[in-house]
C-alpha cells in the first residue's frame, strides 16, 4: 500500500495507472475509520479497479472551531486498517495541499437549494463546504467510481447533484448504513457519548422504525408523523433538530404517489450530534 500526502506524487500514480488501461475507484474519508468506511472500501474493492482512500479533514465543513479540533484523529490506526483491507493507495494531504494556489481549480459549483435544508439549517455552510472538497478531490483523484454511504443521506444526494450539475465522469456507488446490533448507525462522533448516552442512543433508530411502520400502514399525514417523532424523542431526552419525511431521490417534500421515501433525523444526545435515516419503497 502507497501513502502519498502531495497531489503531484498521487497523480504522478494515477496517470501511471490509467496509461495501464487501470479504473480508479475512490473512497473519501476524514479518517478514524471504522466498520462503516470499512464496507465502503469492502464495496469498492468489487468495482474492479486500483483503490483508492483519503484521509483529509476537512476544516470548510465544521461551523464550530471546538467541534474541528475535537475530531477524533487516529492516523496510525487507520493506516494500519487501510493496508489489511489491501488499499491500493491512501491520500493523506494537509489542508494547505488541497486549498493552496498551486492547486487551484477553477470551477463555477452551481448553487444547491438543498445545502441550507435539513441538516444544512442548522449548520450553515456545512454542505458548501462538503461540495467544495469533494469537488477538489474529484478534480485531483478523477476517480470513475467514488463510492460513499447511505448513513449521511443529505451528503449523498448532494453529491449526486453536483456529479450531474457538473458533468463529471464518475458513477457514484451507494453502501447501506452499517449498525451496532442495538441498532446505532455507526458513526466517529460516538465515542462523544457517555455510558448513559450510549445506551439510550439506538431509540433515535427504533424512532425511524417506528415512523417507518406507520407509513407501511397507510398513514400518509407526513406531517403529523414528524412532529409527533419529535416529540417522543425529546421526551426520551434527545435535542432534535428534525425529524423529516422526504421523497428519497431528491429530497423534496413527497406527494401521495411518492414511491420511495426517505425519513431522516438529526437529534443532539449530550455532546453528540447523531443523524440517521431509513428508506423505504411504498407500494
Amino acid at each position: 500500500m502507497q501513502t502519498v500526502t502531495t497531489v503531484a506524487a498521487l497523480r504522478q500514480q494515477i496517470s501511471t495507472w490509467k496509461t495501464s488501461g487501470e479504473k480508479i475507484v475512490f473512497v473519501p474519508t476524514m479518517g478514524n475509520l471504522h466498520a462503516g468506511h470499512l464496507a465502503l472500501i469492502d464495496h469498492a474493492k468489487t468495482c474492479a479497479g486500483k483503490l483508492i482512500c483519503s484521509i483529509f479533514v476537512n476544516a470548510l465543513q465544521f461551523d464550530r472551531e471546538e467541534d474541528l479540533q475535537a475530531y477524533p484523529r487516529t492516523p496510525q490506526q487507520d493506516l494500519v486498517a487501510l493496508r489489511i483491507a489491501k488499499v491500493d493507495l491512501v491520500f493523506m494531504p494537509e489542508h494547505e495541499e488541497i486549498y493552496s494556489e498551486k492547486n487551484q481549480i477553477q470551477i463555477n459549483i452551481p448553487k444547491n437549494p438543498l445545502n441550507q435544508q435539513l441538516c444544512g439549517k442548522f449548520r450553515p455552510g456545512f454542505f458548501d463546504g462538503i461540495v467544495k472538497v469533494v469537488t477538489r478531490l474529484f478534480n485531483i483523484v478523477t476517480p470513475d467510481i467514488a463510492v460513499f454511504g447511505e448513513k449521511d443521506y443529505q451528503q449523498l444526494i448532494i453529491i449526486k447533484q453536483l456529479v450531474q450539475d457538473l458533468k463529471l465522469p464518475i458513477q457514484i456507488e451507494q453502501v447501506p448504513t452499517q449498525r451496532e446490533g442495538d441498532g446505532l448507525a455507526l458513526s466517529s462522533r460516538n465515542s462523544y457519548l457517555n455510558a448513559t448516552e450510549r445506551k439510550l442512543a439506538p431509540q433515535l433508530y427504533a424512532e425511524l422504525i417506528c415512523v417507518k411502520k406507520h407509513i407501511e400502514d397507510g398513514n400518509r399525514d407526513f406531517g403529523t408523523l414528524e412532529n409527533q417523532a419529535m416529540k417522543r424523542l425529546t421526551k426520551a431526552g434527545f435535542r432534535p433538530d428534525y425529524v423529516a419525511i422526504r421523497n428519497a431521490v431528491n429530497l423534496q417534500s413527497p406527494s401521495y404517489d411518492t414511491e420511495f421515501i426517505a425519513i431522516l433525523t438529526a437529534a443532539w444526545l449530550g455532546k453528540a450530534r447523531l443523524i440517521d435515516n431509513i428508506l423505504l419503497q411504498l407500494v
